[in-house]
């Protein structure tokens, strides 16, 4: 690494001070504060007692009028075990406490919905399923965050068929389709069609199986698509794990590479890397490899796997990142 790469890696740290500071001084992001009027102690006997009854009356006779006489719809649990928490991987509920609440910031700063962390101490697929449908009657919707896979995928299901609320998995569903939509701005702008592009998936988590998954549905054939993940390059003797991955794995892998990282890059014309953070995990060398004004998206937390000026002084010709203080986010 050159001196200047050197210097910008240090100027990417500084964030960590600052957000120690002011977590510190604000503990935390999020507050409860009035939706409604309160001018005095009168108030509160229509807010609270006795005139609160009603409206519970008309609930327990119809409950989907918590939709008009509460809150609920305007409301979303981010709901996680801190088992697999950015980059960090099994911190625990209380150490992705910050993330969750970060996540309900961005709800309600772009969205204007009321998200609530909601860490739990809940190591099973059972009992995270127990937990989503105690707290369903709270929530307009469940947001499932940073849950290890393959557990993750059997809690999303299993809520989706019980619960008549919207559930959603943000590390799947949430970060597949920004990074799909990145894609195909990226072919544009490089004058391909994804039809027509050779994929690398580096990590094949939750994340990774689900950017596959909208590649082929939007018509891309799965035998262009390579998973390499610790192993190294994914095969049908990988299985089996999950169904999701193994279905997906059976079918990717045309040419039937062999290796790893190395030898999957060779010619490719994309990289999508959501697994180890680096740097380092990704080298010059790797893009190098690659087909003429490649496009990498390196998108491991905190730390991508390639700094982004790397990659295009490498020859990158698309460059995104999973941080929000770099270019191309």
């Amino acid at each position: 690494m050159s001196a200047h790469d050197d210097d910008r890696s240090k100027e990417t740290e500084k964030h960590y001070a600052t957000a120690l500071t002011w977590h510190e001084l604000c503990r935390g992001k999020q507050e409860i504060f009035p939706r409604c009027p309160v001018r005095g102690n009168a108030d509160f006997s229509v807010w609270y007692t006795p005139g609160v009854a009603e409206p519970c009356r008309r609930i327990a006779a119809d409950p989907a009028l918590a939709y008009k006489y509460t809150n609920k719809g305007n409301t979303i649990a981010v709901l996680s075990d801190g088992s697999r928490v950015l980059g960090l991987g099994d911190i625990g509920p209380e150490a992705g406490l910050p993330v969750m609440e970060g996540k309900g910031l961005i709800f309600k700063m772009y969205g204007g919905v009321d998200a609530f962390a909601l860490c739990v101490n809940a190591p099973t697929a059972d009992e995270l399923v127990a937990v989503g449908r105690a707290v369903a009657p709270s929530f307009g919707g469940i947001n499932l965050e940073d849950i290890a896979s393959p557990r993750c995928f059997d809690v999303l299901d299993r809520l989706r068929a019980a619960l008549d609320i919207p559930v959603w998995h943000d590390d799947r569903q949430g970060t597949a389709t920004v990074i799909f939509a990145g894609l195909r701005n990226a072919a544009r702008v490089t004058g391909r069609r994804l039809e027509d592009c050779r994929f690398v998936l580096l990590g094949a988590g939750a994340a990774n199986l689900a950017v596959a998954e909208l590649l082929a549905f939007s018509g891309v054939d799965p035998g262009q698509i390579i998973f390499v993940d610790r192993p190294g390059i994914l095969g049908p003797e990988h299985a089996p794990y999950h169904p999701l991955r193994d279905g997906l794995v059976a079918r990717s892998n045309s040419e039937r590479r062999t290796g790893g990282l190395t030898e999957a890059l060779a010619g490719a014309d994309v990289l999508v890397a959501l697994s180890t953070p680096g740097p380092g995990i990704i080298t010059k060398e790797h893009v190098r490899s690659m087909a003429g004004e490649a496009i990498v998206f390196a998108c491991a937390n905190p730390v991508p796997e390639i700094w982004p000026w790397e990659a295009a002084d490498a020859g990158a010709a698309v460059v995104a990142t999973g941080r929000g203080d770099f270019p191309n986010q």
